[in-house]
């Protein structure tokens, strides 16, 4: 929130599922920044008490269908970073990832799994591609990383650079 803030032109937000957890975190960091704020797509579910309170309610969405959300989530993402979850986690990643694969979503979306250790010990991608179900470059389509640093790098030179080549092109 703040670099996008700071740098002028194209801003960016941040757009969580609007529930606790991480997702919360997130809303709470932009909200943090002076002037930051953020998007909340929430889901209707009897164990989750609406979105949460770190998304402004002019920005705060509840969807009763899982696929309209992904839809609003996907519309106009630059980026996604997914961190450890559950089902609902990997139905949206494996979904995103799809869609990047078969070019589905044609325009450069930088994908981000946080959380090496879990993301590792739950997917192995590479037996898919050892059965030919994947193409080896397949798993190049996302970046897996413990590092802050090391996602915030990946996807902001990536945003940077798809802002550039469209300014060559106008």
């Amino acid at each position: 929130t703040q670099w996008s803030m700071d740098r002028g032109g194209t801003e960016y937000h941040i757009c969580s599922g609007g529930g606790p957890g991480i997702m919360e975190a997130a809303n709470r960091g932009a909200s943090q920044v002076p002037g930051g704020r953020s998007v909340g797509l929430g889901i209707s579910l009897p164990f989750e008490a609406g979105v949460n309170e770190f998304t402004p309610e002019d920005l705060a969405f509840e969807f009763h269908y899982f696929f309209m959300r992904k839809l609003w989530f996907l519309y106009l993402a630059k980026a996604v970073i997914i961190c450890p979850g559950g089902f609902g986690t990997l139905d949206e990643f494996f979904e995103t990832l799809t869609l990047v694969q078969t070019g589905k979503i044609s325009r450069p979306l930088p994908l981000v799994l946080f959380g090496a250790d879990y993301w590792n010990r739950v997917l192995n991608l590479e037996a898919m591609a050892e059965a030919g179900t994947i193409s080896p470059g397949d798993t190049d389509l996302f970046l897996t990383t413990d590092s802050v640093d090391e996602a915030f790098e990946y996807v902001v030179s990536r945003l940077i650079a798809v802002e550039q080549s469209a300014g060559e092109s106008s």
